[in-house]
């Protein structure tokens, strides 16, 4: 499966057009992102959590511009989009998913789920967060990472509501280090999908540098 990495720019006119001038307003960018694919998913499809096809990360930026990385199984669309904003994609090659380590950096939903009322709660500090990162990577994710190469560096609940009104609150916590795969093709899906939950909103985009090449430059 062909993956594709894109860099959406906006400016701050593009930024206050489209009401994601407000410095956690998840809602609104994620409809930004959102408008970029064509929907392939069926109403069952859906309902059954079957990936996007696109992950997207939120760079932020200064009074000038934001940046939006992507990662998608398919083009994104600017005609959708509209006059706003500037994209530029490429192709992820193959090789660039077979290097044994990277350095990485993910924005990250950290729960658990609750074994009496099966609730998902967030994890709050930075140590649990660290703990149960490094947890998760090998059960579920196909890498290793030791926890003293991992580095914490943010750790916010967002609150925002969705497109019926509803209160949305995420928990997000941005962490960056080194990983060692270990089951490359649990791996490559890690990377192709996402990891953890909160992908509609922005979390889970492995944005990995191999030692001698980066993606995202």
């Amino acid at each position: 499966m062909s993956l594709i990495a894109s860099v959406l720019m906006l400016n701050r006119k593009d930024v206050q057009a489209l009401s994601i001038d407000k410095k956690f307003d998840a809602y609104a960018l994620h409809k930004v992102v959102y408008s970029l694919f064509e929907d392939v998913r069926s109403p069952a499809e859906k309902l059954a959590s079957t990936p996007s096809g696109f992950l997207y990360a939120d760079h932020g930026g200064d009074y000038k511009s934001r940046k939006i990385l992507l990662l998608s199984n398919r083009k994104p669309m600017p005609q959708v989009f509209g006059a706003y904003g500037q994209i530029q994609s490429k192709l992820v090659p193959e090789s660039f998913l077979q290097f044994d380590a990277y350095r990485f950096k993910v924005i990250v939903n950290p729960t658990r789920r609750e074994s009496v009322s099966r609730k998902l709660l967030p994890i709050k500090t930075r140590e649990a967060i660290t703990e149960w990162f490094v947890e998760r990577a090998e059960q579920s994710w196909g890498f290793k990472v030791m926890p003293l190469q991992i580095q914490v560096d943010s750790n916010n609940v967002l609150q925002f509501k969705d497109k019926v009104q509803r209160n949305i609150t995420l928990a997000q916590a941005q962490i960056q280090g080194v990983l060692q795969v270990a089951n490359r093709t649990q791996f490559i899906q890690s990377f192709s999908q996402g990891i953890g939950r909160g992908r509609a909103f922005g979390c889970g985009l492995l944005q990995i540098t191999p030692i001698s090449e980066g993606l995202f430059d």
